[in-house]
């Protein structure tokens, strides 16, 4: 049986005009500023003018990731729309795609099969510029650090101590160290340097996590781009920096509004990786989608042991949210993956496979359960050779731990494939439950690091490599000890080494860098080899994307 590709579904679809969904959303036309007919940016006043009672918060976080694939962002389109289909008003909430897995290996972040958001196309490339917008202003700061220098530095700043990176939303490993300012004298001062892609820049970060424009002028004078020759921060507000980066980033601000392909509201709004950020979607997004829907469902990165400890640990604790309930999302042939069956065997039922990888699941439900006291409801993403036997022990186990399951068929059937999985959501929502932060923030960095090593990656313990102490020692004297933690870590195990899949015990997490991104708000945390420039496959999917004469694109997904 032939199946229509991601983008062909898509383009089948005929959108409902912008001003029509915004209309149904309760968005008056005053605040809608249209980007073309099929997407626009809401003014932030909407939230300032707003007197509605917040809607319930709904997490959808997912497995450890395989090549197999999960599914989340599909699901999560598909929950939004099932809530619409019984009759509740609802509105889905995520991130904004990067160009560099659009052209790499991981394709586009739109959902897929019936359970996508539209344009699809726009969303996945250039959209309506805000992560250009991110670019410019990051680079801006990098060209007045060098220029400072070398207009004579009155600050000061030791140009090898300069810790602010250039950015480029794009997978290009041959940036990730350069050396700049060769040539003549007025090329500036000869330093090494590197790139990072847009998605793990700060100004991303800052964006995500800023209240309005008052806020993120605050956030981005905070910022520290290096040190002096006797180790004082300089931070972009000394570089009287601010206010052009904020000029750069004042539409950026706004969160954009575009639909599904069964016309539910959804905000894509911001794009931070789970793996090297904090992954998540902004705060205005998600507040504004709160103040508009009965039901707002989001996503964060990666699996739970990412996206899902930074969404509760770093944005729910900075941004005042309170989620209601979460959906841990798998698939049958990720969890047989991850129980040692390679992706070419994945076929035909294996229970003795499933029944190796099934621990992956169920410590991500219990660190949901246990460690944040959060409701749970694990969606199976259902594939047509997932046999009723392989369904059947997935339900046994996670019974076992009270947690029910429930089978997510949106990618074929759209929002009636999600309808038992919005009943089960909303069941959990009337739990009234309240989530704890896997750490307080009084810890010392050192042990805030430890926990969510071992609270929910269940490691043994961590390894401080090189000056990874002496760098926590300074940044506590400097008086950051009380931030949040973001740990840059591989998306692709619990551990730090990608290659231990399922549940690994008695590893130690070994911690190469820690510096603070002090305008987000959190201190960065890089383990393992994680780098902030990922670089594209042997066959980049860049190379199957096309346009014809008429414009219409092919090969994304």
């Amino acid at each position: 049986m032939a199946y229509l590709s991601d983008i062909e579904i898509a383009q089948s679809v005929k959108a409902r005009p912008i001003m029509e969904v915004a209309r149904d959303s309760g968005i008056d036309e005053k605040y809608l500023e249209p980007y073309g007919r099929n997407k626009a940016k809401v003014d932030l006043q909407l939230l300032k003018d707003s007197t509605q009672p917040d809607g319930k918060l709904i997490l959808v976080t997912a497995i450890t990731p395989t090549p197999a694939g999960e599914g989340k962002t599909t699901t999560s389109i598909g929950l939004a729309d099932g809530l619409s289909k019984i009759g509740k008003k609802s509105i889905v909430a995520l991130r904004e795609p990067s160009l560099g897995p659009v052209f790499g290996i991981k394709g586009g972040a739109a959902g897929g099969g019936y359970a996508q958001v539209i344009p699809m196309e726009d969303i996945n490339l250039h959209f309506t510029g805000d992560f250009h917008a991110i670019g410019a202003a990051n680079n801006l700061l990098c060209a007045m650090v060098d220029n400072h220098i070398f207009q004579g530095n009155p600050l000061n700043i030791d140009p090898k101590r300069v810790t602010w990176k250039r950015c480029v939303d794009m997978n290009d490993r041959f940036l990730r160290s350069v050396i700049g300012g060769l040539g003549v004298r007025t090329n500036g001062v000869v330093r090494e340097d590197g790139y990072d892609i847009t998605v793990a820049s700060e100004v991303m970060a800052i964006l995500c996590l800023s209240q309005d424009i008052v806020d993120l002028k605050e956030r981005l004078q905070r910022i520290i781009i290096g040190y002096t020759y006797d180790e004082k921060p300089v931070t972009a507000g000394d570089l009287k920096a601010a206010g052009a980066m904020a000029a750069l980033l004042k539409d950026a601000l706004k969160p954009n509004l575009v639909q599904t392909l069964e016309g539910t509201p959804a905000f894509i709004h911001g794009g931070p990786f789970a793996n090297i950020a904090h992954g998540c979607n902004s705060v205005t997004a998600t507040r504004m989608a709160l103040k508009l829907a009965d039901y707002v469902v989001t996503e964060a990165g990666f699996g739970a042991d990412l996206g899902a400890e930074k969404f509760l640990d770093i944005k729910c604790r900075l941004a005042g949210l309170d989620p209601a309930a979460v959906v841990i999302v798998a698939s049958i042939k990720a969890l047989k993956m991850h129980g040692g069956v390679p992706k070419p065997e994945l076929k035909g039922e294996n229970l003795g496979a499933l029944e190796k990888g099934l621990p992956n699941l169920l410590q991500h439900v219990k660190n949901i359960k246990d460690v944040f006291h959060l409701p749970c409801v694990v969606a199976i993403n259902r594939f047509p050779d997932d046999s009723d036997k392989e369904l059947k022990l997935i339900d046994e186990k996670c019974r076992e731990l009270g947690v029910r399951v429930a089978l997510s068929e949106v990618w074929g059937k759209g929002g009636e494939g999600g309808k038992e999985l919005a009943e089960e959501v909303m069941r959990l929502c009337n739990e009234n439950a309240h989530y704890t932060p896997a750490y307080p923030l009084g810890l010392p960095l050192q042990e805030k690091i430890e926990a969510i090593a071992k609270k929910i990656y269940h490691a043994k313990g961590v390894e401080f490599a090189g000056n990874a102490k002496k760098q926590i020692a300074q940044l506590e004297a400097l008086g950051f000890g009380e931030l949040p933690i973001c740990m840059a870590k591989t998306q692709y195990s619990f551990s730090d080494n990608p290659a231990l899949l399922g549940t690994p015990r008695d590893f130690y997490i070994s911690v190469s860098n820690v510096k603070v991104s002090a305008g987000a708000g959190f201190v960065v945390v890089l383990t393992g080899d994680v780098m902030t420039m990922p670089g594209l496959p042997k066959v980049p999917a860049a190379e199957k994307i096309d346009v014809d004469r008429n414009g219409v694109i092919s090969g994304l997904f």
